[in-house]
């Protein structure tokens, strides 16, 4: 448990930050799921996850048009 300061404030507790990965210096940043659930990341996270999305996205475009027989070449 935390307590939110007058200026809005907490202090992550060294568990959840040694779970995190959490390290001095790093930027925070509080991501809304699509069930409407906050998730604390690191922008370091964030950034990799967007990748790994757009290569997801990227390999679902290949198929796609693997399937719809186009043969379009990059």
């Amino acid at each position: 448990m935390v307590v939110v300061t007058r200026k809005y404030q907490t202090t992550i507790p060294e568990e959840v930050r040694e779970d995190l990965g959490i390290k001095i210096g790093d930027e925070i940043v509080f991501v809304k799921g699509a069930d409407g659930k906050y998730r604390l990341m690191t922008v370091d996270e964030l950034t990799r996850e967007g990748c790994e999305l757009c290569k997801d996205i990227e390999e679902t475009i290949k198929e796609s048009r693997k399937g719809l027989g186009k043969g379009i070449q990059e």
